[in-house]
């Protein structure tokens, strides 16, 4: 029997018109959508379907991925496709733990709204920055990061993403000046990424805090399948773990890459990437041939993927 796995895309994978053929041709998506617009007071539709300035905004973007993950997982699942473990990338994880049956999905749109504006709201425009590095394996760039000189101190890995692309974190200088350290380390690329702020860094403890508060409020329910964290790259079969997880992770580094493996080592031989885009798909290539990994980013790849799988 296949073991198979929903994961989900994080932020910089949201583009204009997802989910728009979910909303045309279902009411289980539909419905979605429109609880959303009402529960945030947005025009979800307008947020999601049409070309606007909006959509890349941190506060704006991760309400409306997970909104349109979740409207595509619901649809997914009523076509008899249904998973056995669930992990998403950063903010990803609200739907993995919604997709797993611990969280009502309204209560994911409306924390990760919340979550949305505390990460872009916690450290001023500017002062905190991201940068992506190429080609140079995790261990080595531990190591320069635990040595800094000069300006390159306090930066942290914020994303294992796959072999040879690990993203760090901190304040905009400092990070620039271990871009450079890391360059003479033998980084093929080092990138500056366009983000409002220094996401899953020290910097952000405050804005875990705010939503560890946030958590408080919400009824969680037992888990249905387990979920793997980015905290511990491990699973989670307890619910009552969760809202302490959800916190830590805002500042704590995603350890996607460790995951994946841990899914692998689990016997997790098919991933299903729920979202717009390709982001998950293309870094499983880096971490393991050996597996299966479908996209649905649209309704007829819907179709198409439940078509194969629930044969």
């Amino acid at each position: 029997m296949s073991k198979i796995a929903f994961i989900y895309p994080g932020q910089g994978a949201q583009k204009a018109g997802m989910g728009a053929d979910f909303y045309e041709k279902s009411e289980t998506a539909r419905a979605i959508f429109d609880q959303a617009g009402e529960a945030l007071k947005l025009d979800m539709k307008a947020l999601c379907f049409e070309e606007n300035e909006k959509l890349d905004l941190t506060e704006y973007t991760q309400a409306a991925l997970v909104t349109t993950c979740l409207a595509m997982t619901r649809v997914v699942e009523e076509r008899g496709l249904k998973a056995d473990i669930t992990a998403g990338l950063s903010l990803g994880e609200y739907c993995a733990v919604a997709a797993a049956g611990g969280m009502e999905d309204m209560d994911a749109v409306r924390l990760v709204r919340r979550r949305g504006i505390l990460m872009q709201n916690t450290v001023p425009a500017g002062e905190g920055g991201m940068c992506a590095v190429m080609g140079l394996d995790a261990a080595k760039i531990e190591e320069v990061l635990e040595k800094p000189e000069g300006e390159a101190k306090d930066v942290t890995i914020a994303n294992y993403n796959c072999p040879g692309q690990i993203v760090i974190t901190g304040k905009t200088a400092a990070v620039e000046a271990a871009s450079e350290k890391l360059k003479e380390a033998g980084a093929k690329r080092v990138m500056m990424l366009n983000v409002s702020g220094p996401f899953h860094s020290p910097m952000l403890v405050p804005a875990g805090e705010e939503l560890g508060k946030e958590l408080e409020a919400v009824s969680l329910h037992p888990l249905q399948v387990p979920y793997v964290t980015n905290v511990t790259a491990e699973k989670v079969e307890d619910i009552a773990e969760t809202k302490a997880l959800l916190t830590e992770q805002v500042s704590s580094s995603v350890r996607w890459m460790q995951s994946m493996e841990y899914m692998i080592r689990d016997g997790v031989d098919i991933f299903v990437e729920i979202g717009p885009g390709k982001t998950l798909a293309g870094f499983m290539k880096k971490i393991s041939r050996d597996v299966k990994v479908y996209n649905i980013a649209s309704w007829e790849d819907m179709e198409k993927v439940t078509g194969e799988l629930c044969r």
